[in-house]
C-alpha cells in the first residue's frame, strides 16, 4: 500500500540484560470494513492484522490487531536486551503485504 511508513524509537543499551523501552508507529489508513463510499458500496476491510517484534530470532512481542484498532497503530513496550543484536519489527496487513523495520542494539 502506498504511503504506509513503519517508525520506530528503542532506547539504545548500555550494557547486556538491561531494560529498554521501544516505540512503535505504522502510519495506515486503517480501513474497518464498516463503512460505504459515497455509492453506498461497502469500502473493504484493510487494517493491520497482526505486529511482531523480534530480538535476535527470539519473539519478544506478538500481537493480533482486531478491526477496531485506530488509524497509524503505535505500540510501546519495554524489551530485555541480552547481548548485542538486532531488534526486528513485523506489521501484517490484510492483502497480504509485510512491512519490517529494525534497530541494532551494540554496546
Amino acid at each position: 500500500m502506498e504511503g504506509v511508513r513503519p517508525r520506530v524509537r528503542v532506547d539504545n543499551a548500555s550494557e547486556a540484560g538491561e531494560t529498554v523501552e521501544v516505540k512503535t508507529l505504522i502510519s495506515h489508513p486503517m480501513e474497518s470494513g464498516q463503512r460505504r463510499d459515497g455509492d453506498g458500496n461497502t469500502i473493504p476491510r484493510q487494517i493491520i492484522n497482526r505486529f511482531t517484534a523480534e530480538y535476535n530470532g527470539e519473539m519478544v512481542i506478538d500481537v493480533t490487531i482486531e478491526p477496531a484498532v485506530s488509524t497509524n497503530p503505535y505500540f510501546e513496550f519495554d524489551a530485555t536486551v541480552p547481548e548485542p543484536g538486532t531488534f526486528t519489527f513485523t506489521w501484517y496487513d490484510d492483502d497480504g503485504d509485510v512491512y519490517t523495520a529494525t534497530d541494532d542494539q551494540s554496546f
